[in-house]
């Protein structure tokens, strides 16, 4: 039986890659995640992609990547990403395809990776996503008003893989109306997820609730306070999040199921109200 709790404590990260959570330590069959140090300028990391795609979010610093496969041409990408904190900025990330190899070197020093898996039985080219490029939604209304950067979705051809990022605002909520994607219904797929959390300034924190339906045959209510660097694994129920007050939130978030097909979940049915509340808002202010 693997571990029932969904919340993985930052640690301070040694050069290379870490782990931190995948279907060997969590419920996840599907996600993996991990972060990859390059501490100096030169430093390389080598892997290959083997039966599963991947996703690279440039977190801090530069990088160039090499993608090399036996069936097609190598692919270079020179010098990108360039935030100097996930809150500078939308992000460059990097899709990468099963059964390659690929090399990453630091172009700077302290270069910051998050690496996102999933299985793969598809093989599609790698495609550079750069920021210009970016979906930008701003979602929300009131106090629940966020920003989502869409960078990994029905624009590239993947398997699995969804990926984006979110900024809360002091204070504010996300992931509300509070929605969940485990089940098949008209709008809902199938998906699990994982969040991976910055916060500014670092001191701060947030809050990440995970729960289903009382009458759930296997009911979670989970209530997790998180830290920067923090991470945690959602394999089903709703799971709103909220920043504490003076603090900025950032989450990465990591999509794998069914279909790629963002925003096909639904909301508690509780709080859908809050979802009417914003078309009315949003009239309001734009008339």
């Amino acid at each position: 039986m693997k571990r029932r709790g969904y919340l993985y404590k930052g640690v301070s990260l040694e050069s290379g890659y870490t782990r931190i959570v995948g279907p060997e330590n969590s419920e996840l069959r599907l996600l993996e995640f991990g972060r990859l140090i390059l501490p100096e300028k030169g430093d390389e990391f080598h892997r290959e992609s083997g039966s599963r795609e991947t996703v690279l979010t440039i977190f801090k610093g530069l990088c160039t990547v090499e993608v090399k496969s036996l069936t097609s041409k190598e692919a270079t990408y020179t010098k990108i990403g360039g935030r100097t904190d996930v809150f500078s900025g939308k992000p460059f990330m990097l899709y990468i395809p099963s059964e390659v190899s690929y090399r990453i070197v630091a172009e700077s020093p302290g270069l910051d990776v998050g690496i996102s898996t999933a299985p793969s039985e598809v093989k599609w080219p790698p495609v550079l996503v750069k920021p210009e490029n970016v979906e930008v939604r701003n979602l929300g209304a009131w106090n629940w008003r966020r920003t989502v950067y869409i960078s990994i979705g029905e624009n590239v051809k993947a398997d699995m893989l969804l990926v984006g990022e979110t900024i809360n605002p002091p204070g504010n909520w996300s992931s509300s109306p509070p929605h969940k994607h485990d089940t098949r219904s008209g709008v809902e797929v199938p998906y699990e997820e994982i969040y991976f959390f910055r916060v500014k300034p670092s001191q701060g924190f947030g809050l990440q609730r995970i729960y289903t339906h009382p009458e759930d045959p296997d009911p979670i209510n989970e209530v997790y306070v998180v830290e920067d660097g923090d991470t945690v694994a959602i394999p089903r129920g709703y799971h709103p999040v909220v920043a504490a007050p003076g603090y900025q939130l950032y989450y990465l978030w990591i999509l794998a199921g069914e279909e790629r097909r963002y925003g096909a979940w639904s909301d508690d049915p509780k709080h859908k109200w809050l979802g009417d509340c914003e078309a009315i808002i949003h009239e309001i202010l734009s008339s």
